[in-house]
């Protein structure tokens, strides 16, 4: 008689704490990503949010007209806001709406997950910043990341090791010829 084993539950990709696992912001589908956050702080962790966005933003979004680079968040009676987050409108948006690229997006998240971010905020040198924007079941998510800023000699030992793995790279391509 064959005996059949059960296969382990699946975890959901969010859990939550609404931490996002490398797995599922792997799975997801990129928009924009902010590729200065990662060089400027050290990520301590990373939280997915909701967006609120106006129907021209969403449209943009889809053509790929996003900038995260200089946004950042902030938090103003006890909710998050994105600012100086660029979405660029597109040149077929509607005549009655005036749209604004650089308006401010509020981001959603469950209160319990702001109030923890609150008090980590407080902390000397922690801030949030947008890591990347996503589509994850039809809707828009950004991540965002609680950073601690780096100083000057971590920035060029970041650029000391990415200058390494390029030249063992290319030496390894170099060989494999």
């Amino acid at each position: 008689m064959a005996t059949k084993e059960a296969s382990p539950p699946k975890k959901s990709a969010v859990a939550s704490s609404g931490k996002i696992s490398a797995k599922a912001a792997a799975a997801a589908v990129r928009i924009a990503d902010n590729k200065k956050a990662t060089f400027n702080y050290h990520i301590e962790e990373r939280f997915e949010a909701g967006m609120v966005l106006e129907g021209w933003e969403v449209k943009s979004v889809r053509e790929g007209k996003v900038q995260l680079t200089d946004g950042y968040v902030v938090i103003r009676n006890g909710e998050l806001f994105l600012i100086g987050c660029l979405i660029s409108p597109l040149g077929t948006a509607s005549t009655h709406v005036r749209p604004d690229s650089v308006r401010t997006k509020k981001l959603l998240m469950h209160k319990d997950e702001i109030r923890r971010l609150i008090g980590k905020i407080e902390q000397k040198g922690f801030t949030l910043v947008p890591l990347n924007m996503h589509w994850k079941a039809g809707k828009v998510k950004c991540e965002i990341g609680l950073a601690k800023g780096k100083g000057e000699h971590d920035k060029r030992n970041t650029i000391k090791d990415r200058e390494g793995k390029r030249e063992v790279e290319r030496a390894m391509k170099s060989k494999n010829r």
